[in-house]
């Protein structure tokens, strides 16, 4: 997840980009619906901006786009800390991109502040929009409307060493199916010494825990937030019993020592590295670190006693409320979200596709690891809150004091004091 430090930039232009909204509606004359798709396709072309962590993902689209399209689609990434700045400086001068992705946990943000076009009648004509990931399509909803679709799908899932099961007499086949079996089998492999460490996680990154964190609370029936992004609900006992078993394994040293300040940047090497035993985290990294010669299993994130969840993150997109090609964009969003784009642009490079009726395809079909997480997406959730950014991802929020609060201090304190400053802060305007 990315974390952000420009959220006063944004938040600072939201009555500015509200007013371009409203302007730049007018823009979009193009009946709704399915039937314009063929004649939008007239050689326009159009400017994508994405952040850098979604810059291959947008390209391989565009590529394959322009490769059998009149339209251009021609994409530019920024870096992910200048991204959310580079967005608000081009809506205060009225000059967004034709197209633009986000972290999808700033989508309620972004249609809150009119900054995408609405594109509720065009995607309710799409023949495939039940079957578009439903964690996202909510994330990109504000007021009824539909603002984003999915652009790229990442999930939280658990990753574990097989070598390592097989040498703690663990049977690499069989990964946990309970948060409290996880924590046995990593201090099982932790006991096998020398260099090893149970598990790992990202205790000094308010990004990384809810990735990871969270699908424990979901799977247990818990609740992070309201339906309507606007009061916390940390401080419950399925979010306690969650913090408390992580905390266990840093107390005892089974989950490893530098887990303590891992603020994200080291936190894929930790596995790279052969030495950890069980761990949740991104589903991109199984093929990250089979690369480096270790050979993983992958199993849902489950609650403290069953269930499973994800936590589906990734990137949303949508047409710029300023861009005069509203039509020319839809064409291509609709195209993104098509057999041929998420079988031979998504699957075809292992990445996850945005219709659950894809989990299983050609080209997931010959690993079952992958359809498992393919399959994950209709099972999870998107956090949804207009100022989901402040609250839990930027360096500075209450979220980060609650979590260090909840694995290294006062647990009890930090969950009800956290609950309070983070619903204060979800109710800024």
């Amino acid at each position: 997840m990315a974390r952000y430090r420009a959220r006063r930039v944004v938040a600072g232009l939201a009555a500015a980009l509200l007013v371009t909204a409203v302007a730049a509606c007018g823009n979009d004359e193009e009946p709704a619906g399915g039937g314009a798709q063929a004649s939008a396709d007239d050689g326009a072309t159009l400017t994508l901006w994405t952040r850098a962590a979604t810059e291959a993902v947008s390209k391989a689209y565009a590529e394959k786009y322009n490769a059998t399209h009149k339209n251009k689609v021609e994409v530019t990434a920024y870096p992910n800390e200048e991204y959310p700045a580079k967005l608000a400086s081009a809506a205060g001068a009225k000059a967004l991109p034709d197209l633009f992705a986000s972290d999808v946990v700033f989508a309620a943000q972004y249609a809150s502040q009119g900054l995408w076009v609405d594109l509720s009648d065009r995607f309710g004509a799409l023949d495939v929009k039940d079957k578009v990931a439903p964690a996202h399509v909510k994330a990109g909803t504000w007021e009824g409307k539909t603002y984003a679709v999915p652009h790229t799908i990442d999930m939280s899932v658990m990753l574990y060493n097989k070598d390592l099961y097989a040498k703690a007499g663990l049977d690499p086949e069989k990964p946990p199916t309970t948060l409290k079996e996880f924590a046995e089998h990593a201090r099982k492999i932790d006991k096998l010494g020398g260099d090893v460490n149970g598990t790992y996680f990202g205790g000094n990154c308010g990004g990384c825990v809810e990735f990871t964190f969270w699908p424990s609370v979901w799977a247990a029936g818990g609740a992070v937030l309201d339906a309507e992004g606007n009061n916390a609900k940390i401080d419950s006992t399925e979010m306690a019993d969650v913090f408390a078993l992580y905390r266990s394994l840093y107390d005892e040293g089974v989950a490893a020592p530098a887990s303590k300040d891992e603020a994200g940047p080291t936190w894929l090497g930790a596995l790279q590295g052969g030495k950890v035993g069980i761990a949740p985290g991104p589903s991109v990294w199984l093929g990250l670190i089979e690369e480096k010669g270790v050979k993983m299993g992958v199993a849902p994130i489950p609650g403290p006693d069953g269930g499973e969840s994800t936590f589906v993150g990734g990137d949303a997109i949508g047409i710029g409320a300023t861009s005069t090609k509203a039509a020319q964009a839809w064409d291509f969003l609709a195209w993104t979200m098509s057999d041929e784009a998420q079988i031979e642009v998504v699957a075809k490079n292992k990445g996850v596709p945005t219709r659950t009726d894809l989990a299983s395809n050609k080209y997931s079909s010959t690993d079952p690891r992958v359809v498992l997480i393919n399959s994950l997406m209709a099972k999870g959730q998107t956090p949804y809150a207009r100022n989901f950014n402040a609250s839990f991802n930027d360096p500075q929020s209450p979220w980060l004091q609650t979590v260090r609060g909840a694995l290294f201090g006062d647990a009890a304190a930090a969950l009800s004091q956290g609950n309070t400053d983070i619903t204060k802060s979800l109710q800024q305007s």
